[in-house]
């Protein structure tokens, strides 16, 4: 009996998604703490706490509604087959109770012990991802760029979190993870593409050759990012410790994006998504060691 309530406990536990919840509560710490840093206020241990409980709340909830959404094309991929609503360990009816319940908590945790701003991008943010990314990822490979739209957001939250409002320096965090998504994302999308053509998505092209869409929308947001991570530089919001930094990693993350596109395996886009997530933390805990 205790193991199959510990089963269910790990089943409902994977519905989060946790381990993309990490990087969102990084990134919300990272905004809260950057806007707190250029508005020259103090540190809410409380005020953070909160902040990005209830945004994990909401991602949690997200995470759980998309697998309730798409559990008959994550029964067709190996990689989503054993989820636990794909595998009919949680019904699908049970999967959406609990999503709603962990968005609708997490919402009224920001707008109860934050503010309105922050619950209202939250709310948005789940929204754009259930009812706009999910439908299209079987429709158009167009469906990163929108994805990536919401996907950026929890920098954003967190900003708005500390401030209640959102200026300059939430956007330029909120670009950089808009960039980040792509070569991050192509890097699963090539490793997962005959995953995805047997379930009906279209994250890469199956009408004309994929290496050049997917170099593309690796190699030249990735591009852009590297100059765009130091904008704190030239603005006086950051020092010598994160310009290093933010040189060394991102010419890690281009070194790495170019032996996929030199050899094209799934081993080299292995690598790249792993240099994916570490690139991210290491550069937001960089740029707030160097504001504190």
């Amino acid at each position: 009996m205790m193991s199959t309530s510990s089963s269910r406990v790990a089943d409902y536990w994977t519905l989060t998604k946790p381990e993309v919840n990490l990087l969102i509560g990084m990134t919300t710490a990272a905004g809260f703490c950057l806007a707190g840093a250029e508005h020259g206020q103090g540190l809410s241990m409380i005020r953070l706490v909160h902040t990005v409980a209830g945004t994990l709340l909401v991602a949690s909830g997200t995470g759980t509604l998309n697998q309730v959404l798409e559990r008959r094309f994550d029964a067709l991929m190996r990689r989503t087959a054993s989820r636990p609503v794909a595998a009919g360990r949680i019904a699908p009816w049970h999967g959406l109770v609990f999503g709603v319940v962990l968005a609708t908590v997490g919402a009224l945790e920001l707008a109860a012990a934050v503010n309105r701003l922050s619950s209202l991008l939250a709310l948005a943010t789940m929204a754009s991802y259930l009812l706009v990314y999910t439908p299209l990822k079987r429709k158009t490979p167009l469906c990163t760029l929108l994805g990536a739209l919401p996907g950026a957001a929890p920098p954003l939250i967190g900003w708005a979190g500390a401030t209640g409002a959102l200026s300059a320096g939430a956007w330029i965090l909120y670009a950089m993870v808009f960039l980040w998504q792509f070569p991050h994302f192509m890097a699963i999308a090539w490793m997962y593409r005959e995953d995805y053509g047997r379930a009906g998505y279209r994250v890469v092209p199956r009408d004309r050759p994929i290496v050049p869409f997917v170099l593309c929308q690796m190699m030249i947001p990735l591009l852009a990012l590297v100059p765009l991570s130091l904008t704190p530089v030239f603005l006086g919001r950051a020092g010598v410790v994160y310009l290093v930094t933010a040189l060394v990693l991102g010419a890690g993350f281009i070194y790495r994006a170019d032996r996929l596109a030199a050899h094209q395996s799934n081993a080299m886009a292995r690598r790249l998504l792993l240099t994916s997530i570490a690139y991210l933390p290491l550069i937001f805990i960089a740029l707030v060691l160097d504001r504190a």
